[in-house]
């Protein structure tokens, strides 16, 4: 382990020049506040505000040289410094460098504190750093249309399509996204908004099944309407629990289950009463993970009904939707891509990538949804994890292992 950085203190001589100079700037007597501070860097170089306050003197100046020269003496200090990092993107924008601005500005925005901890004069500069950011990505992504993205042009074909990313990327159009599972992480599995379907053989299966299953359902929702239905609220958490953004939609019918199977535990006689269902779910490739998967429900969502960004559980399986129920004005965010549900096509997706949906319709949307194991785990690993999980619930159980 690596021993723990020292605290600098710096110079108090030099600290004091610095107030000092500070003072000066407030009364716009910058050749003094100049001389006052290039005294406390004779004492001490290696402190960070003198060289930020000197770089506004001198672009106040006009001298942007030295300017940056002075702002990247202080990141030699502080690599990550947010002032810093802003100030050397807008001393690249007042000269007009925009490219080189806007790749100043981009590293800047990673560090961006919160708002609210910024004066009124660094907002304004965070507000120019994100317009000149938008600027020019907007202008690289229309240099990049008309070259390269005309040689490769448009298709399903994963390749095409990563590639179509990547130019994204470059722009701006697309920011980087990631499994953030908020219970657990398999390592090494490839991490995809949607999936290509050619990688689950049985999909002709399940849209063969769309019409019989779409009868059952109709069956479910008759009976809910005659008062002798089994729909539940899909969130149904405790008082206890942080519900966060799931307020609205918490032991709420708008965002229905008609269940099959949850947390692993299946819903018998759910499946007789749709035995068309559970025959076509018996076939897909379910997870089994003890309290946790598989997962198998009708989902029906309201009229005017959005279901907040969130994210799933673990990567080690996917979901699978198959449309059922479609008005116009329904649709589904992964990450960075958007799309619609088409009746009788399913798709797959990684659900630990935040993800939302919402029906914007007058009528209800109803999805059959089911999680399956990611395609990239072996058999062995399979096993491997659900003996782990086994294992890590009965030590937070009892402290024993089985």
């Amino acid at each position: 382990m690596e021993p723990a950085q020292k605290l600098r203190i710096a110079n108090p001589d030099a600290a004091r020049l610095n107030g000092d100079a500070l003072q000066a700037m407030g009364a716009r007597r910058l050749a003094d506040a100049k001389r006052l501070l290039q005294e406390g860097l004779a004492l001490d170089s290696s402190y960070a505000p003198l060289w930020l306050n000197l770089a506004a003197i001198q672009r106040a100046e006009n001298d942007f040289g030295g300017a940056l020269a002075s702002v990247e003496a202080a990141l030699k200090l502080d690599p990550l410094a947010f002032p810093a990092l802003l100030m050397r993107g807008a001393l690249l924008d007042a000269q007009g460098l925009r490219g080189q601005a806007a790749v100043a500005y981009s590293i800047a925005l990673i560090r961006l504190p919160p708002l609210e901890q910024l004066d009124e004069g660094m907002r304004r500069a965070v507000e120019r750093a994100q317009a000149v950011s938008t600027a020019v990505g907007a202008e690289l992504g229309a240099h990049l249309d008309g070259t390269i993205r005309r040689e490769i042009g448009s298709g399903s074909a994963a390749p095409v399509r990563r590639m179509n990313h990547f130019l994204d990327h470059l722009s701006g159009r697309r920011r980087p996204v990631w499994p953030q599972p908020t219970s657990f992480f398999y390592p090494g599995l490839a991490a995809l908004e949607f999936y290509d379907r050619e990688r689950f053989p049985w999909f002709e299966m399940v849209e063969q099944s769309t019409d019989a299953i779409r009868d059952e359902l109709l069956a479910v929702l008759r009976a809910e309407e005659a008062g002798a239905g089994e729909l539940e609220p899909y969130m149904q958490r405790g008082d206890d629990e942080p519900v966060q953004q799931f307020a609205e939609l918490n032991k709420n019918l708008k965002w229905s289950a008609y269940h099959f199977a949850f947390e692993g535990r299946l819903y018998h006689e759910h499946r007789r009463a749709c035995p068309k269902t559970a025959a076509m779910l018996d076939q897909v490739p379910f997870p089994t993970l003890q309290n946790r998967s598989p997962a198998a429900l009708f989902s029906i969502l309201k009229p005017h009904t959005h279901i907040p960004p969130h994210n799933g559980a673990g990567n080690v399986r996917l979901l699978c939707h198959l449309p059922l129920i479609l008005p116009p004005g329904c649709g589904i965010r992964v990450g960075n891509s958007v799309r619609e549900w088409r009746m009788g096509e399913a798709f797959v997706f990684d659900d630990t990538i935040e993800h939302e949906a919402w029906n914007d319709s007058d009528e209800v949307r109803a999805v059959l949804i089911f999680d399956i194991w990611h395609p990239d785990l072996t058999l062995e690993e399979r096993d491997f994890i659900a003996r782990s999980l086994v294992s890590v619930d009965s030590f937070m159980t009892d402290g024993s292992t089985p």
